[in-house]
């Protein structure tokens, strides 16, 4: 038996591997963001997010394939995977982990599957689907790895959660500015409701962006309350979030259509100097 625990243990360490590999090639902003967190929580959000990442690839980028098959095959390979704690799949066993451990609610997952469903076959979205989307897309992810902030201290998460359904979002919106022109031409898909990307003039353009900034000016009062393991690499995140909205006010709305705005690497590691020095003189 503990010839068996042993190798099961060996196989969870690889399986962790690999979201860590899926991180570090998909995301080196996110990837510097967690490598700030706490050790004995930074794994377990190197997990939700490689499952975040791969399910959001099999809608997003495997075209060619049967996506819906892959999509409800993925779907039925989690479910068993959190009924069962164990998975042949090193992406989902790795998730698997980290949702028992830390006490993340199953409606968080089927919020999430259901908004990444949804790009299957939608195009465009009204307000109420827009909110929606944003809930499962991201809220949701925020409020996974708020859970594996607080360690499952279910009196801290109900005080953090408005902050950290606010930073999801404000990534998520982020993210749809920075991409509009790859959503569109690439998916043929808009997100912003009542704005087709022909319509994304500056007054457009301008509502989102104050949309985003209220949402980061309530996300960092929660952000200064984190225990301080995980406020660092938050805080790293949130500041890099920031400045690529910066970034994108500058550019006028005819760029967004041309070009993907991005962060500079050396202003990117000025971010994370600075974000440190603050951090670690409790200026945050």
């Amino acid at each position: 038996m503990k010839k068996r625990n042993e190798r099961l243990d060996l196989y969870g360490d690889a399986c962790l591997e690999m979201s860590k590999s899926v991180t570090h090639l998909y995301s080196t902003s996110f990837s510097k963001a967690i490598k700030g967190l706490g050790s004995d929580i930074r794994d377990a959000v190197y997990a939700i997010y490689g499952f975040v990442r791969l399910v959001d690839e099999v809608v997003d980028s495997f075209h060619g394939y049967d996506q819906r098959l892959m999509f409800d095959d993925l779907k039925q390979q989690t479910e068993q995977a959190l009924a069962t704690q164990f998975s042949t799949n090193p992406i989902l066993h790795a998730f698997q982990k980290s949702y028992h451990d830390f006490g993340i609610e199953k409606s968080y997952v089927d919020a999430f599957m259901h908004s990444m469903e949804r790009d299957l076959s939608q195009t465009e979205y009204d307000e109420s689907g827009y909110a929606e989307y944003i809930k499962g897309s991201a809220e949701v992810v925020g409020l996974m790895c708020l859970k594996v902030f607080v360690r499952g201290d279910q009196s801290q998460f109900e005080r953090l959660k408005p902050a950290a359904i606010r930073l999801g979002a404000a990534f998520q919106k982020v993210n749809f500015l920075r991409d509009i022109r790859e959503d569109f031409e690439q998916l043929g898909r808009t997100y912003f409701p009542g704005t087709t990307i022909s319509e994304m003039n500056a007054e457009a353009k301008q509502q989102i962006e104050l949309d985003i900034e209220s949402d980061l000016a309530e996300a960092y009062k929660g952000i200064v309350q984190l225990p301080k393991d995980a406020r660092f690499g938050v805080y790293l995140a949130y500041r890099y979030y920031k400045k690529l909205l910066i970034e994108i006010k500058k550019a006028p709305s005819s760029q967004l259509l041309k070009q993907r705005i991005r962060v500079a690497d050396s202003r990117k590691a000025l971010l994370w100097a600075s974000s440190y020095a603050r951090h670690q003189f409790n200026l945050v």
